[in-house]
């Protein structure tokens, strides 16, 4: 398999494709492209971006092609099983693809307010309103989460998986904006941060030479 990824500094849907294929336990190449560079145009024009209009993660399996995050979670979950991905108990599984599919589709106000980057920590400010309202749902999804199925361990169904893949930019945005965070979230919020594969990723973007201006301002 061959993942085509984003900058790891910058790239939150190519980070949720990344940590599927880690999860996933199978073994891939990983290519970083550049985003926005003098070449990204032409480059998205080949034919390995093709299928996906040139977005990425895009996910080469021998002749299969899966692009977007969370189909690259579904497609590497039929190829593994899904224990490692979803509960085993129907009604924790129900709302862990809820929660995958909402975050997903969801939280537009976060995500282009705070866009991801790892390698900044910023000075605390009051978040927008549509920002405190997005993160008022997502503290909300969490806590409901890890009361009703989270007893197992530190993540939102007690074992690492694919809502915590998908949730997993939020956590670098928190971190990254200082935004306002209830304690159980924090914590749990620190425990993807220290996760053997958000660490591997982490140092990737802090080796990574190149720098987006656009994404590298706090945001007021």
């Amino acid at each position: 398999m061959k993942l085509i990824i984003g900058n790891k500094a910058y790239s939150s849907w190519s980070l949720r494709g990344w940590l599927a294929c880690r999860q996933s336990g199978l073994t891939f190449e990983e290519v970083v492209v550049p985003l926005y560079d003098d070449e990204w145009d032409r480059r998205r024009e080949g034919d390995e971006f093709a299928p996906s209009s040139g977005k990425v993660p895009i996910l080469w399996d021998g002749e299969a092609v899966v692009w977007d995050s969370l189909a690259i979670v579904d497609y590497l979950a039929d190829k593994v099983g899904r224990e490692p991905f979803w509960p085993a108990d129907e009604a924790a599984r129900a709302m862990a693809r809820s929660m995958a599919a909402e975050m997903h589709s969801s939280f537009a106000a976060l995500r282009r307010k705070h866009t991801m980057n790892v390698r900044q920590v910023y000075p605390p400010v009051t978040p927008d309103e549509d920002v405190r309202a997005d993160l008022t749902r997502i503290f909300e999804l969490w806590a409901q989460a890890r009361a009703r199925f989270g007893s197992g361990g530190d993540f939102l169904f007690g074992e690492f998986g694919a809502a915590d893949i998908m949730f997993a930019p939020v956590c670098t945005r928190i971190a990254t904006y200082s935004l306002p965070t209830p304690r159980f979230a924090a914590a749990y919020v620190m425990a993807v941060l220290q996760h053997p594969f958000m660490q591997d990723w982490i140092a990737g973007a802090q080796e990574e030479e190149w720098v987006i201006e656009k994404f590298e301002q706090p945001v007021a």
